[in-house]
């Protein structure tokens, strides 16, 4: 493989932890550099592990991931969404944004933008390619898009206000229905 191949495989898998890292730029919870770099640190490094675990496992467990991936993806991403959106509706009650840099969050965010990644991981070992030098590339493309996204997001903020918490649940949930209508239908 060309290194514009993996380049672009790369873009292509960083695209929705792009758009995640706008939408936790834009809630304003993720503040300084420490949180900022963790957040691009950890999507880098879960789109560098999953194509490495999914080209370890090969063909034995590809059937199993296939048929329910995108259902994980989606339901992890749905529950983020939602939990940006009440938490913004309930900003004069009580604040409850969490910062997605932190904790279980973290985690939750890491595997749901990196699940696709396994299954480039697998492809690879189809294809009976070498998985190192992809996942570096993919890694280091992973975490610097997700490092300017947030930076974005957090000027998203600035201009929007108070509503980007709900406009960045809603960027999630419209990605958690591509993810999901993108292994339902083959687009």
């Amino acid at each position: 493989m060309s290194f514009l191949e993996i380049f672009l495989i790369s873009l292509g898998l960083a695209s929705d932890a792009f758009a995640v890292s706008i939408s936790a730029g834009s809630i304003g919870t993720t503040v300084g550099p420490r949180a900022i770099f963790r957040l691009s640190f950890h999507f880098g490094l879960f789109q560098f592990l999953m194509p490495i675990l999914g080209w370890l496992a090969g063909l034995r467990i590809q059937n199993y991931i296939q048929s329910f991936d995108h259902w994980i993806a989606f339901g992890l991403l749905l529950w983020v969404a939602i939990h940006m959106i009440l938490s913004a509706k309930n900003d004069n009650e009580r604040i409850i944004q969490q910062d997605p840099s932190r904790g279980m969050m973290l985690v939750i965010l890491s595997v749901a933008t990196s699940l696709d990644a396994l299954a480039i991981g697998l492809s690879l070992a189809l294809l009976q390619v070498s998985i190192w030098y992809p996942a570096v590339v993919i890694g280091i493309v992973t975490g610097v898009v997700s490092f300017i996204g947030i930076l974005l997001g957090r000027q998203f903020s600035k201009k929007v206000g108070e509503r980007a918490a709900i406009i960045g649940g809603i960027l999630l949930i419209l990605i958690a229905i591509r993810i999901l209508l993108s292994h339902i239908y083959s687009l």
